[in-house]
């Protein structure tokens, strides 16, 4: 089994791990959170990030950020780098763009080959995306049931 290790800006990794604990009340142990804290060192967010995959007992880890090119995802990157030294061989791929969609997608899937869970987690986002509007109802005029003097009855 993988589990999900969601690194994003506080306090969204909280947050969405617990949203994922809304909708799968028993992933509790498969999806992790570290959220960072906006005056906190990207070394010491690496090292908190580091020490929960060396916790792992998981055949892999995937590791979910918000945003592309902010701290979060640079600290990933950077911990990628250490992983097979740091982590015994254990694999590890991360996705940025993190959403609700990809997270309970990945979710559902944690138990796949780590490729596919990543495969499923890009799916997952990309099909929770959709265009909606709301149309309102047309001025029409509507006889109502009460008013008598407009309802016609027919004998």
């Amino acid at each position: 089994m993988n589990q999900i290790l969601i690194v994003a800006h506080e306090p969204l990794a909280d947050a969405m791990r617990q949203c994922a604990l809304h909708v799968f009340p028993d992933c509790g142990e498969r999806v992790l959170a570290l959220d960072v804290p906006p005056q906190e060192a990207p070394d010491v967010t690496q090292q908190r990030a580091l020490e929960l995959l060396q916790r792992s007992s998981a055949d892999g880890v995937l590791i979910l950020t918000d945003v592309f090119g902010a701290t979060p995802s640079n600290v990933v990157q950077h911990l990628l780098q250490s992983v097979p030294q740091a982590t015994h061989g254990m694999q590890v791929r991360a996705l940025t763009g993190l959403s609700l969609p990809m997270l309970l997608r990945a979710t559902c899937y944690a138990e796949q080959a780590l490729e596919d869970l990543v495969e499923r987690a890009m799916a997952g986002a990309q099909q929770g995306i959709m265009s909606f509007a709301y149309t309102p109802v047309q001025n029409q005029q509507r006889d109502l049931p009460h008013d008598s003097a407009r309802h016609h009855h027919q004998q």
